[in-house]
C-alpha cells in the first residue's frame, strides 16, 4: 500500500534560549515535496473559510489594502488570494507563488495571476504594494534566508506592507499540544522570535499579535518607518519548552492508555486528516490497532489512507456506518462547528480533547 511506503524523519527540536525560536536540529528538506498533489487546504471547514474571510475584511477594509498589487508568497491553491482580488471595487491585483497551486494561471479576468514555482529576487522588478505570507515560514529550515530573500526582491517596493501568519509555538506547548510537533513545521516561533527575525531581516515591525484562539501569531510589518515597542525579553518560552520535554512522555502514555479504555466500549476515530492527526496516529496508533478511521471534511482525502500508518479517511456520513462510538478532536476550536455537522447527518457520537 502506497500510504505505508511514505518517507520518515526524525523530530530533534531544539530551543534558543536567546529569542524562543524552536527548530528541528535533524530536517531534511529531501524528505518532502510540495507538488500539485500537497492539499493542505483547511477552507472545507465553515468556520475555518469564515476566520479567513474576516482577516481578508481585515486587510481591506482596517488596514486598507485596496487598489493594491498584492504578492502572496506560498499561497496554496490560491483560496486567501482570490478573496482580496474578487471584488473589482477594491482595485486589487495578485500575484501568488506556490510550486503546489493547481488551478489556471490566470484568473478573475486578468487580474489574478499565479506561477508554480518560489518567490524570490528574481521577481524584483514585479511592482509590489503587499506582500502576504500565511503558514509558509514554518516550513522553511533558514527562515530568515527567506525573509532577507523578500527583503531583497521588495527593493524597488520601499512602501511595501506585509504580513505574515504562522503557528504560535507559546500556545503549543502552554497547552501541551504535542501532536503539533510534526516534521513539516521545522521552525516555530513565539513573539519574541517572529519579531526578531523580522528586524534582523532588515523590517521594520509594526505590530504583532495572536489570532484563531491564540493559536496563530500574525505579524504586520514594512521596509520602513518606525518600530512598535516590543520587550526584549525571551518571556516564558524556555521554562514552557523545558516544561513540555519533561511532561511530553508522559502525556503520551496517559493518551495511549486514554484510548485502550475508549476503545474498549466502541469504535474510535481521530478528527482531521491534515498533519496533526497523522502525527496522533503515528504516535498513538502506529500498527493501526486502536483506531478505526479519521474523519475529514475535505472531499479529496476521503477515501484514501493516512500516510504512514494506513488509517482510512472517511467523510462525516460514514462514521454510522462504521459504527464509530467515539471522535477524538485534533483541534477543539472546531467542536461547535464538528457537533453541528454531526447533527445535520442524524449522527450521535462523543467528541473527546
Amino acid at each position: 500500500m502506497d500510504a505505508l511506503q511514505v518517507a520518515r524523519g526524525d523530530l530533534n527540536f531544539a530551543l534558543c534560549h536567546g529569542c524562543g525560536f524552536i527548530f528541528n536540529r535533524t530536517f531534511d528538506i529531501g524528505k518532502l515535496a510540495y507538488g500539485v498533489d500537497y492539499d493542505n487546504t483547511q477552507s472545507h471547514s465553515p468556520y475555518f473559510a469564515r476566520y479567513m474571510a474576516g482577516l481578508a475584511d481585515h486587510l481591506l477594509r482596517e488596514e486598507g489594502v485596496i487598489n493594491s498589487r498584492i504578492i502572496e508568497v506560498g499561497c496554496g491553491k490560491g483560496t486567501f488570494l482570490k478573496l482580496l482580488v474578487a471584488d473589482p471595487a477594491y482595485g486589487n491585483s495578485g500575484f501568488g507563488f506556490d510550486p503546489s497551486y493547481a488551478g489556471p494561471e490566470c484568473d478573475m479576468e486578468g487580474r489574478l495571476k499565479f506561477e508554480r514555482c518560489f518567490y524570490d529576487e528574481k521577481f524584483v522588478d514585479l511592482p509590489t504594494d503587499v506582500v502576504i505570507c500565511r503558514h509558509v515560514i514554518e516550513h522553511v529550515p533558514r527562515p530568515l534566508e527567506l525573509l532577507q530573500t523578500v527583503r531583497r526582491a521588495l527593493s524597488n517596493a520601499p512602501s511595501a506592507k506585509l504580513y505574515f501568519e504562522t503557528p504560535c509555538a507559546e500556545w503549543i506547548l502552554r497547552n501541551h499540544v504535542f501532536w503539533d510537533f510534526f516534521y513539516e513545521h521545522c521552525s516555530l516561533f513565539s513573539f519574541t522570535s517572529l519579531r526578531t527575525a523580522f528586524e534582523r531581516a532588515g523590517f521594520f515591525v509594526r505590530s504583532v499579535r495572536h489570532l484563531f484562539g491564540g493559536q496563530y501569531i500574525w505579524l504586520e510589518a514594512g521596509l520602513s518607518g518606525t518600530s512598535g515597542q516590543f520587550s526584549a525579553t525571551v518571556g516564558d518560552i524556555p521554562m514552557l519548552g523545558m516544561q513540555f520535554g519533561v511532561a511530553e512522555k508522559q502525556l503520551r502514555e496517559n493518551w495511549k492508555k486514554r484510548i485502550v479504555q475508549i476503545g474498549a466500549s466502541g469504535r474510535l476515530a481521530i478528527w482531521g486528516a491534515g498533519a496533526k492527526g497523522t502525527t496522533f496516529a503515528h504516535l498513538m496508533d502506529p500498527e493501526n490497532k486502536l483506531i478505526d478511521c479519521i474523519v475529514d471534511l475535505n472531499p479529496n482525502k476521503q477515501g484514501k489512507f493516512l500516510p504512514g500508518t494506513g488509517h482510512p479517511v472517511v467523510g462525516v456520513k460514514n462514521l454510522n456506518t462504521r459504527r464509530v462510538r467515539s471522535a477524538i478532536l485534533m483541534n477543539p476550536i472546531y467542536r461547535e462547528e464538528n457537533e453541528t455537522i454531526l447533527a445535520e447527518h442524524g449522527i450521535t457520537i462523543e467528541l473527546i480533547e
